[in-house]
């Protein structure tokens, strides 16, 4: 894959969608860093069922941390992994309480020390959140990134700092909204659907098909 075919890559994707958003329900950084953090292997769809029930009762860190362990189980309990976030997510927002008055930070240190935060989550609550030029690497990204061989990796870690290498500084805020919306939709896991692809034409897969 050359430079070329990337720059007409991104900018196919660009003009398909100009301004694109996650499909993750939120209306503040401390609401997306919530559902960022329960959609950890679970669907946007499932989070944000759990979500648009819970941000209207409590969306802020005081209101989810009063909630409690078990108050908040109640609300995420169709989400996989429940328990687990449920603690990850309170002691979070007592941290944000105690260390940042209750304020998101726009620090990845800061964020990776919340609970429940890695370095994925602490980049998409960056890029999406604050628009930092930050790409942050899901299993829909490492395998459109190593499929089309746009930028490949044997790890999540590699195929981003390949990302952040090749990827003009004009496409870097979005590109990880481009392949994550590819990857669900598109150049989905068991049979990706070439055939009605944009870029196909570009795509370095060997074995396409026709759907």
């Amino acid at each position: 894959m050359n430079n070329t075919k990337r720059l007409e890559i991104l900018t196919r994707l660009r003009n398909e969608n100009p301004h694109p958003k996650t499909e993750l329900n939120y209306s503040s950084p401390f609401e997306l860093l919530v559902a960022v953090t329960l959609s950890a292997q679970a669907t946007d769809v499932g989070v944000n069922k759990a979500t648009d029930k819970l941000f209207p009762i409590a969306n802020t860190p005081e209101a989810i941390y009063a909630l409690g362990v078990d108050g908040l189980k109640t609300y995420i309990k169709t989400i996989g992994l429940f328990n687990s976030k449920a603690e990850n997510v309170i002691k979070a927002c007592k941290m944000l309480i105690d260390l940042h008055g209750s304020v998101v930070p726009q620090d990845r240190e800061a964020l990776e020390m919340l609970p429940g935060v890695g370095r994925k989550t602490a980049n998409v609550v960056l890029n999406t959140a604050f628009g930092w030029p930050t790409i942050a690497v899901d299993t829909h990204i490492y395998r459109v990134s190593n499929r089309t061989k746009l930028a490949m990796g044997k790890t999540v870690n590699h195929v981003e700092q390949k990302l952040i290498k090749v990827i003009p500084a004009e496409f870097k805020v979005d590109v990880h909204h481009w392949l994550i919306l590819h990857g669900r939709y598109t150049c989905i896991a068991r049979k990706p659907r070439c055939g009605s692809c944009l870029i196909e034409d570009l795509c370095e897969f060997k074995d396409k098909t026709d759907i």
